[in-house]
């Protein structure tokens, strides 16, 4: 029986697991692996005491820190299910195994949703980008297309303007469908080219990115666009179904948290990061709530006692 289990490798999940650990809980970490979204930028700039740090490496750096303290971690692991039972939740996971424990942190984080093309996979971190925020200054001076019409896709446009020399903004509708002063912005600025009516079918390149290949549906002809970077902005897919069960989920499929200490609808089940309904979807934001979700349910568990 664990003190807690931490189901999440990103930046909220160890941190939370740094801090429990700290309280001298029996803590497991359930992830895997410990990369999520973190480990697919290119780089950052805005996590404090590093001027610039690519994912990977930050990745490295907080599990390293991780594994100084006496902490049990199941990598490789999904977790596929939650049951609470009076005060005991148990786990089952990918590979059939059963843990029980006081309490749970959920701290799963969210996936880009991809396009599903060919060659989009290959080049994640070598030209592909899921992070404006993360990686929108290493493209300066560069052509860059941007995929989605949303307020995602436009917000991402708008803050390339800042570095790029060309912008592409395919959207596969007719319209875009982000916010009336988003599409202004988009729409008044000469650097920005929108192309409705696109529907990707290849990322194209050798080392790194080098065009993107997409059907124009209004001639149905295939068309080609030279570039050196693609930003995927058509949603996120927070990782929060296996927990359904147990907590209330927003229009987004977010998790509802107090806003407090990190509280489900459950009682000793918390959760932190990009799983859940916090406005900020930003690694520091991330890391600062594992903080303040270990700390409540260090809390919580002295309750119990």
């Amino acid at each position: 029986m664990f003190d807690v289990i931490i189901i999440g490798g990103g930046p909220a999940g160890i941190t939370a697991g740094i801090y429990t650990i700290r309280k001298k809980l029996n803590t497991l970490v359930i992830s895997k692996d410990f990369l999520g979204q973190t480990g697919k930028a290119l780089g950052i700039e805005n996590w404090p005491g590093d001027k610039k740090i690519s994912g990977v490496k930050l990745l490295e750096n907080f599990r390293k820190h991780l594994g100084k303290f006496k902490v049990n971690i199941n990598e490789g692991e999904e977790v596929t299910s939650v049951k609470k039972k009076k005060d005991c939740f148990e786990l089952r996971t990918s590979e059939k195994d059963k843990y029980f424990a006081k309490s749970v942190i959920i701290a799963t984080g969210a996936n880009p949703r991809i396009l599903s093309v060919k060659g989009e996979k290959k080049f994640i971190g070598k030209g592909v980008s899921y992070c404006a925020t993360c990686d929108a200054p290493f493209f300066k001076d560069k052509t860059v297309c941007v995929i989605g019409g949303g307020n995602a896709g436009l917000e991402t446009a708008i803050e390339l303007l800042k570095y790029s020399k060309k912008i592409y903004l395919l959207e596969f509708s007719k319209e875009l469908k982000g916010a009336e002063i988003l599409q202004e912005q988009v729409r008044k600025n000469k650097k920005i080219e929108v192309i409705t009516q696109a529907a990707v079918k290849e990322i194209k390149g050798d080392k790194f990115v080098k065009s993107i290949v997409y059907s124009d549906l209004k001639s149905k002809k295939k068309k080609e666009i030279k570039t050196d970077g693609v930003f995927v902005q058509i949603g996120h897919v927070p990782v929060a179904g296996f927990i359904k069960n147990l907590v209330d989920l927003n229009e987004r499929n977010e998790i509802k948290i107090n806003k407090v200490n990190n509280q489900t609808k459950t009682a000793g089940l918390f959760a932190a990061g990009d799983v859940t309904d916090i406005p900020f979807k930003q690694i520091v934001i991330a890391a600062g709530e594992g903080a303040k979700a270990a700390l409540s349910c260090y809390n919580y568990l002295k309750k119990l006692d």
